[in-house]
């Protein structure tokens, strides 16, 4: 079991414990998380809180880099498991708390951004690292970022692919609240726990489907972009450097990129 579920007070703690592979949202683990969602739901939680056992620093890093198709089938599909985790969180129809202790790379930022509000140590810090491995982000998870941080931030993370500390997130709406790594659990409970057991469910779950569909509502693109999206994204990992990166952060060395952005038509 790399997920273990306690729920207390009808509230659904769903811990990563998969620490020795730095939780990584390999095909299990994604899998796990999304039992542990529907189980909460099914038990009539009024909320759900995502941590992880920590070792290093790291919180998550993110999609499971052994687990990436070489072969030029494209690695953020719709139907891949991070994706289907994705998207799991951001339906639940009862509110998703990511608690962060530790670093957060490439698809657990994501994971933490599809979660309905965070909370994080005052140590912890976010870096979304597709270019870091040559990987063409998808165009749903761009525009989550887009909706979440606006242009400017969005652009900064994705195009440096260098952690931003929780100070930063928190001056940027990326996360909710900061709290010293000690006093993290009250700050959970005190801040977003102890209300959401007071309000009505039923109301906060009608409410939180309407935030879901007014962002999709607001995110729409026509047919020729969504095509031309996929060009690009179609190029990259059907490339070289989409392998290279791959096997360089593999092999423990720094990649040797010779892609050229007039490379893409």
């Amino acid at each position: 079991m790399l997920v273990n579920t306690e729920i207390k007070d009808r509230i659904a703690y769903v811990e990563m414990q998969n620490a020795d592979h730095l939780n990584c949202l390999s095909e299990e683990m994604c899998q796990e998380l999304m039992e542990a969602l529907e189980e909460a739901y099914d038990k009539e939680c009024v909320g759900v809180v995502i941590k992880a056992q920590t070792r290093r620093g790291v919180w998550s890093a993110g999609h499971d880099i052994h687990e990436l198709p070489l072969d030029g089938t494209d690695p953020l599909s719709f139907d891949v498991p991070m994706e289907k985790l994705l998207r799991a969180v951001q339906d639940l129809p009862i509110p998703v708390i990511a608690c962060v202790s530790g670093t957060v790379w490439g698809g657990a930022c994501d994971l933490c951004l599809s979660c309905d509000m965070i909370v994080s140590s005052k140590d912890a810090t976010f870096a979304i690292t597709p270019a870091k491995i040559g990987l063409p982000y998808n165009a749903s998870g761009i525009l989550h970022f887009i909706n979440q941080l606006g242009m400017n931030k969005a652009r900064e993370m994705f195009f440096l692919a260098s952690p931003i500390t929780a100070e930063d997130a928190l001056n940027v709406g990326l996360i909710n609240r900061v709290a010293e790594p000690d006093e993290l659990e009250q700050e959970l409970e005190d801040h977003f726990l102890a209300p959401l057991r007071r309000n009505s469910v039923l109301s906060i779950s009608a409410i939180k489907r309407q935030f879901r569909i007014l962002a999709r509502a607001s995110t729409v693109i026509s047919a020729e972009n969504f095509e031309r999206i996929n060009s690009y994204r179609a190029q990259v990992f059907g490339g070289e450097d989409y392998k290279e990166g791959i096997n360089s952060f593999l092999e423990k060395r720094p990649p040797q990129y010779k892609g050229k952005a007039s490379d893409l038509d």
